[in-house]
């Protein structure tokens, strides 16, 4: 008679032919089918994989709003801050914008040395880190403003007298241009309908005709986007407002409707082609509100609200309005801060050597601590800058961040 096996060996034989079959089922039911040649077959599944949805709608903006949770007020201020240093030293140029930590640097003449190689160790000094890349604009709108000598192509004064195509010709190869140099951001876009010779903002437009500026003012930031950053100026426009805004502040003498029907136009074009910023400018239309269009509250909010804008509202140079002749905008200080209020996202100075942000910084955080800007609105403008300086990133689209708790907020099968 054989011997029974151990009671205990049964029960292990009996517990490991349950797990196998317990595995080889659920492998079986997880895997797709396979036909008699290895095609996989697409029969129902009885269980489901689970689904794990990451934190954050897009990458993009979850970098975004991680970086702006992480921000003090103070970063978050001076990240709203764009300015000149005069001087070609990268090593000086790049310590400005660290030790102040600027969202942005503009290009004035001062900076221009001789070469493109040159200009580009400059740009390449300042740029900041590779997924947040630093705005570096500049003034480069051909013609009679340009800032580069090497750059050859047609201007407002020239263009307005050919065909739109040539327009977008010569803004396409002005991008190729300042992208090659390190600039990603151009101030060169001039949307003002001016029909006086004598007007300072005339040789820079294109033109009298609010519809056929349009038109152009489409073409060229069509053109510079497939490279940089279009920024259209100089809002809600210079052509009807006699004066010079850089040492006042010019007086539009247009109501609100016969400014819609023309200065308007070729705004609303620009931000229809894509304009990723919108420069104010320091002029005043009385007749919709008395405050300088950059100050004021109410422009900003009809480029808003009304012309449906959503970009990034940059201010002109600040030191301008200080330079006004009017006592009420002397203080570096409360323009800012009533800059800031209006509904300006970034706030542009060139201002010399040895400009120092910190005072600009501190009257904006009190400002933001008692009321006077809102903590919602200063987040905002900083999302909003903080999303146009990521979108620089080549890989901000498909980067993802790296895992932690909040990849498992949410588990559905």
């Amino acid at each position: 008679m054989a011997k029974p096996k151990h009671p205990v060996a049964l029960w292990f034989a009996v517990i490991a032919g349950t797990l196998v079959t317990a595995f080889m089922t659920v492998l079986l039911f997880t895997q797709p089918a396979i036909d008699r040649v290895g095609n996989p077959q697409n029969y129902t599944q009885i269980y489901q994989r689970p689904v794990i949805e990451p934190w954050g709608v897009h990458p993009l903006e979850f970098y975004v709003e991680d970086s702006l949770a992480n921000m003090t007020l103070e970063q978050k201020i001076r990240s709203l801050i764009m300015a000149n240093q005069p001087g070609t030293d990268p090593a000086s140029l790049q310590s400005f914008v660290s030790s102040n930590e600027l969202g942005g640097f503009i290009v004035m003449g001062s900076n221009v040395p001789e070469t493109p190689a040159e200009l580009t160790g400059i740009t390449t000094a300042i740029a900041g880190s590779a997924e947040l890349p630093r705005l570096i604009g500049i003034d480069e709108e051909g013609g009679l403003i340009k800032r580069l000598p090497y750059d050859a192509y047609a201007g407002a004064d020239t263009l307005r007298n050919e065909p739109v195509s040539s327009t977008l010709t010569a803004f396409t190869s002005r991008g190729d241009l300042l992208k090659s140099l390190g600039v990603n951001l151009n101030f060169g876009v001039v949307a003002d309908v001016s029909s006086d010779p004598q007007s300072f903002i005339y040789g820079r437009s294109f033109g009298a005709d609010a519809a056929a500026t349009a038109e152009r003012v489409a073409a060229a930031v069509t053109g510079e986007d497939s490279s940089v950053m279009s920024t259209i100026k100089h809002f809600p426009g210079h052509g009807s407002a006699p004066g010079d805004s850089h040492i006042g502040v010019p007086t539009s003498p247009l109501t609100y409707d016969q400014w819609l029907s023309t200065d308007a136009i070729p705004f609303q074009a620009g931000i229809d082609a894509g304009s990723s910023m919108v420069m104010f400018g320091h002029l005043a239309f009385p007749a919709v509100d008395s405050l300088p269009s950059s100050l004021s509250p109410l422009w900003h909010k009809i480029l808003r609200e009304e012309m449906g804008f959503t970009g990034v509202i940059i201010t002109d140079d600040m030191t301008m309005i200080e330079h006004s002749r009017l006592p009420e905008y002397e203080n570096r200080v409360t323009n800012a801060v009533s800059a800031l209020a209006a509904g300006n996202d970034v706030l542009l100075y060139v201002p010399g050597p040895d400009f120092d942000p910190g005072a600009i910084v501190a009257g904006v955080s009190a400002a933001v601590q008692s009321g006077q800007i809102s903590q919602e609105q200063l987040d905002d403008s900083v999302r909003r800058v903080l999303t146009l300086r990521r979108e620089l990133f080549p890989e901000a689209n498909s980067w993802m961040p790296p895992c932690d708790e909040r990849c498992f907020i949410r588990v559905t099968y």
